[in-house]
């Protein structure tokens, strides 16, 4: 029962998440129309991954690091010795990017208003760690309100700077006004815990370590950005703007699907790696129960795609139904993916999820140069459908390969 109500909660906070993130879209639009809300996007998707990256995907490798708690006292300063010099780093390399960024993504922008984005650079990255020294911590309550928080909190910010300017500067002020909120709000949680108390200067081959985990997550990290972002991209490049739109509430039912195996990798990790001995056990014993669970609750989603979709978004979008479908039945399967994953991680095999994620990058990018032009948004459904089995497929392959091996240390994973 204690799972469930975590698994529960942290889906929860997920959807609440999504929630507000709509709503702040909405208050972006209706500030200043589609052009805002294609910079509110970009300052929000572009400065996370430089952040991210400069940082060796340190979200990904604290709650596996912070699971050792023979090394604790040396972890924990580690893990901020890394968070401040990646933080400083992906702010500066924002800077020096700028030109190109202004170029390629921001043109519409004078190069200075590109520049200052190197400040939630800066600002997001404490968020993005912050929740996963909650996460590795054990405080899943405290990441839970730290996941709904970070898309929450810009909604009463930005609308209090919207008194005085409607323009970008306002939005950027309102996401950097949110990642330090929310960023001091996760640091008192972590001081109540004890989290900053007892430290070790902390060694270089430590840090190290944490790096090289992180960055093998990474790889993952990124691939799957371009198992999620392709379809768009190429609908964008050879489709109509409208066949665009569709695609798009299509993705809404799915994405919903996508929540408990989300929570099951969020929730699992940390515990598998404070107990990898027993991990195999209980992924094994979890593995039917989650695909049972998801494909029950696809069942609604799909009756209801097409009593919903064309009233809710339009009569033009009864289009979306068939690739909602799709896209839904390719989407159950994504509970038994998050559930390896979080397995794969807590053992210490990261890079074995990166090299899973290429099997569905390879089915993406094929099926959506194969199909879109021909088929459009239901080729784009086809082709994320058939990238999330592949990767499931190929985690699948992998858990029935390390499973009953030893744990590896971080050092020499694969």
């Amino acid at each position: 029962m204690r799972l469930l109500s975590l698994l529960a909660g942290n889906a929860a906070a997920r959807v609440g998440a999504m929630g507000t993130l709509a709503l702040g879209t909405v208050m972006v639009a209706q500030a200043g129309g589609s052009v805002l809300v294609g910079e509110f996007t970009l300052f929000r998707v572009l400065p996370g991954i430089v952040c991210v990256l400069a940082v060796c995907g340190l979200p990904a490798a604290s709650p596996y690091f912070l699971a050792r708690e023979s090394a604790e006292r040396q972890v924990r300063p580690a893990l901020c010795v890394i968070l401040l010099g990646g933080a400083a780093l992906g702010g500066t390399v924002w800077l020096v990017l700028s030109p190109l960024l202004h170029r390629v993504f921001l043109s519409e922008l004078s190069l200075g208003m590109v520049a200052a984005a190197a400040i939630p650079t800066f600002t997001q990255t404490f968020v993005a760690v912050g929740k996963s020294q909650l996460q590795g911590g054990q405080d899943q309550r405290g990441a839970n309100v730290a996941i709904f928080a970070e898309e929450a909190a810009f909604l009463p910010l930005y609308g209090a700077v919207l008194l005085v300017s409607h323009d970008v500067r306002a939005m950027l002020v309102g996401l950097v006004l949110a990642d330090v909120t929310v960023a001091a709000g996760i640091a008192v949680r972590l001081a109540r815990t004890g989290y900053f108390r007892g430290w070790e200067r902390p060694r270089w081959p430590l840090i190290r370590e944490i790096c090289g985990y992180g960055l093998r997550g990474q790889v993952g990290g990124l691939l799957q950005l371009v198992n999620d972002r392709f379809d768009v991209a190429l609908l964008a490049a050879v489709a109509s703007p409208s066949v665009l739109g569709v695609y798009a509430v299509a993705s809404k039912l799915a994405d919903l699907l996508r929540m408990p195996g989300l929570a099951l990798t969020y929730v699992l990790y940390p515990s598998f790696a404070r107990d990898p001995e027993g991990a195999a056990k209980r992924t094994a014993g979890f593995m039917a129960r989650a695909f049972v669970a998801s494909a029950i609750a696809a069942v609604p989603l799909v009756l209801l795609s097409g009593p919903v979709l064309p009233p809710v978004f339009g009569a033009e979008f009864a289009a979306a139904v068939l690739p909602s479908q799709i896209m839904i039945g390719g989407t159950v399967v994504c509970s038994v993916a998050g559930l390896v994953t979080a397995y794969l991680m807590g053992i210490g095999r990261p890079g074995a999820n990166s090299i899973s994620i290429v099997a569905g990058v390879v089915m993406t990018v094929g099926l959506n140069l194969l199909l879109v032009p021909r088929l459009g948004a239901v080729g784009a459904a086809i082709a994320a459908a058939s990238a999330n089995v592949a990767t499931t497929a190929t985690l699948l392959a992998f858990f029935v390969a390390v499973r009953g091996r030893k744990p590896l240390p971080a050092e020499v994973m694969t």
